[in-house]
């Protein structure tokens, strides 16, 4: 199997893994330690939270704050539209941040949630039936 490690810099490892189990993604003990925290979302994709200091042992290079310049975003589909808001007023009830409108592109909707320490998630619904029409009839 074919799986992804994501590593986030994060200043408070406890409430950052706190917001993410309000996603939606759960503890994973085995990756997890004291400066880091390993939480899970299905059986491909992991979110390796770490303590800045972590983050940036063996390199020299500035951790880019997300707040002030355009890092990364990631993009986590969902089942339903009532799925992708539930997570994300979940996410903003545990103190995350929706700083642009939805997106209602028809045949996929688009709400986008920054985390504690600003990392961005596009948390998306693709009805993947209109998307076939519409690319079909082009």
């Amino acid at each position: 199997m074919k799986q992804i490690f994501i590593n986030l810099p994060v200043k408070e490892l406890q409430a950052s893994q706190a917001f993410y189990r309000e996603l939606g993604f759960s503890d994973y003990e085995l990756f997890s330690g004291d400066n880091q925290k390993c939480m899970k979302w299905g059986d491909a994709v992991y979110v390796m939270l770490q303590s800045f200091t972590f983050f940036n042992s063996g390199n020299n290079k500035t951790i880019a704050n997300p707040k002030n310049s355009r890092t990364a975003s990631f993009t986590l589909p969902v089942d339903s539209v009532e799925l992708l808001n539930h997570m994300v007023e979940k996410g903003i009830h545990a103190g995350g941040n929706e700083p642009t409108p939805i997106r209602d592109e028809g045949f996929m909707k688009v709400r986008t949630l920054e985390d504690l320490d600003d990392h961005s998630w596009s948390i998306i619904h693709l009805n993947m039936e209109k998307f076939l029409d519409i690319k079909n009839n082009k």
